[in-house]
């Protein structure tokens, strides 16, 4: 798994954070697509995402709303909600809801690098538990080889 497989979506009405934050991912070798409001985001998730990452604070459609509609249409995106203004309260809303985690801004570049490949690397798993399910395949075995994998790529490096 590459850095650059990681379809990320941006989404925060503050336009100079959410683009400040483009660029420190891209800087580490992420690419990600920003979205400045909650339509603008629904539109960019029918395109190929693998986690977004949710202010909860945004004008018209809040990010709960937002999350709401992510994962009843796509529920296998991973959202990651990175708000200034979340309390305890929300935080657990967040969760039951489908967030896979909840971060509170600022926050470090390097923890939210963290969470997003796990975020990834959960949705991939997932994925793969589905299909061997389907199939009745071994699970195991599945992940066995994305953690092969991850080993040679990381040797590569």
């Amino acid at each position: 798994m590459t850095k650059e497989d990681i379809k990320i979506l941006l989404v925060d009405d503050e336009k100079q954070f959410v683009d400040t934050l483009a660029e420190r991912l891209a800087m580490r070798g992420f690419a990600a697509r920003v979205a400045y409001d909650g339509p603008e985001a629904l539109r960019a998730v029918e395109h190929a995402t693998d986690v977004i990452v949710l202010d909860l604070r945004m004008p018209g459609m809040d990010g709960f709303e937002v999350l709401r509609n992510v994962k009843k249409s796509n529920p296998q995106v991973q959202v990651i909600i990175l708000t200034g203004h979340g309390g305890d309260a929300e935080e657990q809303t967040a969760y039951r809801m489908g967030a896979y985690n909840f971060l509170r801004k600022p926050m470090d570049i390097d923890e939210l690098l963290s969470s997003i490949r796990m975020a990834y690397r959960d949705k991939l798993e997932n994925a793969m538990v589905a299909v061997s399910l389907a199939e009745g395949g071994d699970f195991d075995s599945a992940r066995d080889v994305l953690n092969e994998k991850d080993i040679l790529q990381d040797h590569e490096k």
